[in-house]
């Protein structure tokens, strides 16, 4: 049996491979993915009075609804004073309609009823946004301080990350335009973005990019939007965002 010549076996499996370079370089449309981090809206609720936490309605992973109660504060000395500036309110309508109080004196006493109340109303701490509780910082029976952060919430419904393109990238991108993302953690599973934003100026890239010639060029910061409806995307995660080359 006649062998076949190594170099007529070679040279047409180069020609294949020459061909493939050629179609990618030439035909299909480059691509690069640009990585980015996964941030939420993440409010902070503080407590508006100086009390001891009575109780703590919402837990941590918990998803709120705007409006529902999430702490609870003890607020005995404002319900006293609450029950106070009703019986002088009460007493002083009586007096105006018997013409026995000034008009101004009524107006005193209905001003400090009306501070007791909304004081009484701020007992109950109200979550601002619907969303998940991401942290709880507190514990029933601590006293707090006006300004005390007692929870943060997060909504993550929709989510989104910041990637830095160079500015021959800017001229294909607008805002509303859709693009796809990837995720390393979840086996690079795709998701749909929409660009939200992008910056009006050009910055350096962030430190966090690895190699120094890239950490010292100008480029543009362009806002990903994702909608997150199963909460897959977490802050933290880094995402990586495929976009066409110029």
């Amino acid at each position: 049996m006649k062998k076949k010549n190594p170099k007529k076996v070679l040279i047409p499996v180069l020609v294949l491979l020459l061909a493939g370079v050629l179609v990618k370089v030439f035909v299909l449309k480059p691509e690069s993915r640009y990585a980015g981090t996964i941030e939420a809206t993440k409010v902070d609720v503080p407590s508006r009075l100086h009390s001891v936490i009575k109780e703590i309605r919402a837990e941590e992973g918990a998803q709120v609804a705007r409006g529902d109660v999430l702490v609870a504060l003890d607020c005995e000395d404002l319900r006293i004073a609450g029950e106070l500036a009703s019986s002088s309110f009460s007493r002083a309508m009586k007096l105006l309609k018997s013409g026995s109080l000034p008009q101004e004196a009524f107006d005193q006493a209905r001003n400090r009823k009306r501070e007791s109340d909304l004081k009484l109303q701020w007992c109950e701490i109200i979550a601002p946004i619907s969303g998940r509780v991401l942290t709880r910082y507190r514990e029933p029976g601590e006293w707090v301080t006006q300004g005390t952060r007692l929870m943060t919430l997060a909504n993550l419904q929709e989510v989104w990350a910041y990637v830095y393109v160079a500015q021959p990238m800017i001229a294909r991108l607008k805002p509303g335009m859709q693009v796809e993302a990837f995720l390393p953690e979840l086996g690079m599973k795709p998701f749909n973005a929409r660009i939200a934003k992008i910056n009006e100026e050009a910055e350096f890239t962030p430190k966090n990019v690895q190699t120094r010639d890239e950490r010292t060029r100008l480029v543009f910061g362009v806002k990903l939007a994702f909608e997150n409806p199963d909460e897959l995307l977490k802050p933290g995660m880094t995402i990586e965002a495929r976009l066409p080359e110029p």
